[in-house]
């Protein structure tokens, strides 16, 4: 599905431009637009959701269980990893359920592909619209299960968030519209 590469960390201004994102990466430029193809989550909604997650880091995991709130521990709090910070239990149900048991979490294009299935199960459950980012996040963090018992209305902060992802595939589908035809071709057969 997606080569095997390393990307360097991102600095800020790259991350919150999609086209300086995909300057760097074009790769996942095409990546995404597949992920677009299969599943019809806008290439700008799935950027917004792994800016929220990862930041565009590939390894990045969720901070370490602390001893008496300050002592950092073995072990992390959850099992959330890579671009998409998905967890193993749900990693596992996407291998499963798309036979693609080849794709790994710290590889943007295989993250891009488990965001665009989520947000289409999160479509197909509550109807949600494929655009619509602040839902399609609400869904993707709380879970299907807690999104269908709006678990987040008890959480302020995390509505505060989804708002900014909605901010951030905005900007970034403004972005996508004036670059995306100067993204170079890659050798990843798209």
């Amino acid at each position: 599905m997606s080569a095997c590469a390393t990307t360097t960390p991102m600095t800020k201004e790259t991350t919150n431009n999609a086209c300086k994102i995909f300057q760097k990466n074009p790769d996942w430029y095409w990546e995404a637009l597949n992920t677009y193809k299969s599943w019809g989550v806008p290439i700008s909604v799935q950027l917004a959701i792994i800016q929220r997650e990862s930041d565009f880091q590939a390894g990045a995991k969720p901070p370490r269980k602390k001893f008496l709130g300050f002592i950092p521990t073995w072990g992390h709090i959850t099992s959330a990893y890579g671009y998409a910070q998905a967890l193993n239990k749900t990693w596992i149900e996407y291998q499963k359920q798309t036979h693609n048991y080849r794709c790994h979490r710290d590889r943007f294009g295989d993250s891009s592909e488990f965001i665009g299935w989520y947000s289409y199960k999160a479509h197909q459950k509550y109807k949600i619209s494929l655009h619509d980012a602040y839902h399609l996040y609400l869904a993707y963090h709380e879970g299907l299960a807690g999104y269908g018992n709006q678990t987040y209305l008890q959480k302020p902060w995390l509505l505060e968030i989804a708002k900014e992802v909605q901010a951030h595939a905005n900007i970034y589908r403004q972005q996508i519209r004036r670059c995306k035809y100067s993204i170079p071709k890659t050798n990843q057969g798209f």
